[in-house]
């Protein structure tokens, strides 16, 4: 009998990516608006990133620890098995499969065709390329289920480094953002962000 083992196919810069991309999303570049014009000015929209990443710090830092203690496969589904009881972990499973995990699928889809549709407004959500009669379709959802779909569908190696591009290119905008934003403070700009817009 022969000894079957997985071929490692993601190095250290590809698992820190997933994990980046995962953390950040694409939420920060579409929500953003919505969260100003609910709190009423840029300084307060920076008041909830801050407090949402100390959120997203703890959240990572409890996971880190319920890893340790139950180091086994399987995340939260082990968990919630080990604090109530299996069928708690089932159900979060088959929600996860069927409800979470399509939710985030859906909306990186839209996010993607969104962005494309600046550079290519062929894409914009605006416009149908079918029209069934319960249904119609744009061109933006067609490319996030076609493309995405295909290009996932040629192996990890393909998904890794689009993965990887798309993550890095989101960090070095943020990156660019806050040093950008660093380097043009003066007192007037920081008291606009505190105005009602």
């Amino acid at each position: 009998m022969r000894n079957i083992s997985f071929k490692p196919t993601l190095g250290l810069l590809d698992v820190t990516m997933i994990v980046a991309g995962s953390m950040i999303g694409s939420g920060i570049f579409i929500v953003s608006a919505d969260i100003t014009r609910n709190t009423g000015s840029a300084g307060w929209l920076m008041v909830v990133w801050i407090i949402t990443g100390f959120m997203k710090l703890i959240a990572a830092l409890s996971y880190a620890e319920l890893s340790a203690m139950f180091p086994k496969a399987g995340g939260q589904y082990v968990y919630l098995k080990e604090a109530y009881n299996p069928l708690v972990g089932v159900l979060y499973g088959w929600s996860f499969f069927s409800v979470i995990q399509t939710a985030t699928i859906s909306a990186v889809g839209v996010a993607f065709a969104k962005f494309t549709a600046y550079i290519y407004p062929v894409f914009s959500e605006d416009s149908v390329a079918v029209n069934l009669s319960f249904i119609a379709i744009s061109p933006a959802q067609l490319l996030s289920i076609f493309l995405l779909t295909f290009i996932n569908s040629r192996g990890i190696k393909n998904g890794k480094i689009i993965q990887t591009t798309f993550t890095l290119a989101k960090l070095i905008s943020l990156f660019y953002l806050i040093i950008f934003g660093l380097k043009t403070a003066n007192n007037m700009v920081w008291n606009n962000n505190w105005q009602d817009l």
